[in-house]
């Protein structure tokens, strides 16, 4: 996977979950809260993997 699709898919996962976030607090759906902040997490993880992608390929194009 490019870094370019780790970064679209982080964002969208993060969105999804902060939206599964609120609609488990505000239904008092714990599971659903739980579920949002693991896939919030999930998509800060697949930004961090992008962003290290690209700091990698920056670094072998300096050599």
């Amino acid at each position: 996977m490019s870094s370019m699709e780790d970064k679209i898919k982080g964002v969208a996962n993060q969105a999804i979950g902060k939206v599964k976030e609120e609609v488990g607090h505000v239904t008092n759906d714990k599971k659903l809260e739980g579920e949002g902040v693991a896939q919030n997490i999930k998509g800060k993880v697949q930004q961090t993997t992008g962003d290290a992608k690209d700091a990698v390929k920056s670094g072998v194009d300096k050599i």
